[in-house]
C-alpha cells in the first residue's frame, strides 16, 4: 500500500521563558522603576526524533498522557507548525478537525464561515454551495446558521467544524480529542460518519483518550510519551500495554481537556 503520511526522524522544539523568582521588594522596586522581570529561557522539547509510516486506508490512534506530544505530531502533520528537524511527507486531500474554531472568524455567520472553511481547504464557492445543505444538515444548525459564531455554544461551533471536515471528501482525516465536547448523540453521530468514511477506503489519523474508541475506530495504535515513540502496532496489544502502564489515572480528568 502507498505511504500517505511519513514522519522521519521529526521532533520540535519550543522555548519557554521563565520569569525568575525575586523577593517581593525587588517585584516592588522594579516597578516603581520600570524595570522588567528577569527571565530564564528553557528548550522544550515536545517531539523527540520521532518516524512512523501511515498506509492508505489505515485507520492509526495516537495515544498517551497529557504532553504526550500527540497533537503536536498531528500538528506538524496538517502542517499547521513546523518540525524543528527531520521530514514530514504527506500526500492526498488532507482535513484536519484539531482545535476548536481554528479556521473560523467568530464575527461571521455560521454560512459565512462554511465558505470561508472551504476556500482554505481549496474549494472555490461553487463547490462549497453544492455541499452546503448537507454540512447544515449533518450539524443540525438549520435555525442559527445565519447567526455570527459569537453567539454560539462551543458544543455548536464544534458540530459545523466536524461537519465541514468531513464533507469535503478528504483522502486523510485528522482528528483530535474534540470530539469529546460533543454531546453524547451528536459523538456516536461522528464516529459513525468515521466508520462510513473508513469503510470506504479513507485514511484516518486519531487522537483520544477514550480506550473504548480507539479499539472500535483503529487496528492499529501509536503510544507516545514525553515526546518521544513509545509502541507501534495492533491496537489491542498498544492499548493494552499503556493501560497496564498505569498511565490511564489520568484519563478521568484528560478526558474533559483539550489538549494544546
Amino acid at each position: 500500500m502507498t505511504t500517505v503520511v511519513e514522519l522521519a526522524h521529526t521532533s520540535k522544539q519550543y522555548r519557554l521563558s521563565h520569569e525568575k523568582a525575586r523577593s517581593f521588594q525587588e517585584i516592588w522596586l522594579g516597578l516603581f522603576k520600570g524595570k522588567h522581570a528577569a527571565k530564564t529561557v528553557e528548550k522544550f522539547w515536545a517531539l523527540r526524533d520521532v518516524s512512523l509510516q501511515i498506509k492508505r486506508g489505515e485507520s492509526v490512534a495516537l495515544i498517551g498522557p497529557n504532553g504526550a506530544g500527540k497533537s503536536t505530531a498531528l500538528k506538524i502533520i496538517a502542517r499547521i507548525i513546523d518540525p524543528s528537524q527531520g521530514m514530514v511527507h504527506v500526500q492526498g486531500r488532507m482535513s484536519a478537525l484539531i482545535e476548536l474554531g481554528a479556521g473560523f472568524h467568530h464575527d461571521l455567520t455560521g454560512r459565512e464561515n462554511i465558505f470561508l472553511n472551504g476556500s482554505i481547504l481549496g474549494f472555490n464557492r461553487q463547490e462549497m454551495q453544492a455541499r452546503f445543505d448537507e454540512i447544515v444538515s449533518f450539524a443540525e444548525l438549520e435555525h442559527f446558521i445565519d447567526t455570527e459564531l459569537k453567539r454560539w455554544s462551543v458544543g455548536m461551533v464544534m458540530r459545523l467544524g466536524f461537519s465541514i471536515a468531513t464533507s469535503v471528501n478528504p483522502d486523510i482525516l485528522i482528528t483530535d480529542e474534540i470530539l469529546a465536547v460533543g454531546d453524547e448523540s451528536f459523538q456516536r453521530k461522528c464516529l459513525r460518519r468515521i466508520n462510513t468514511f473508513r469503510e470506504a477506503g479513507g485514511t484516518i489519523l486519531f487522537v483520544s483518550h477514550d480506550m473504548h474508541a480507539v479499539r472500535d475506530l483503529c487496528e492499529r495504535t501509536i503510544w507516545l510519551d514525553h515526546g518521544t515513540l513509545q509502541m507501534d502496532g495492533r491496537t489491542e496489544e498498544v492499548v493494552t500495554r499503556y493501560l497496564a502502564s498505569g498511565q490511564d489515572q489520568e484519563m478521568s480528568l484528560a478526558q474533559q481537556t483539550v489538549e494544546v
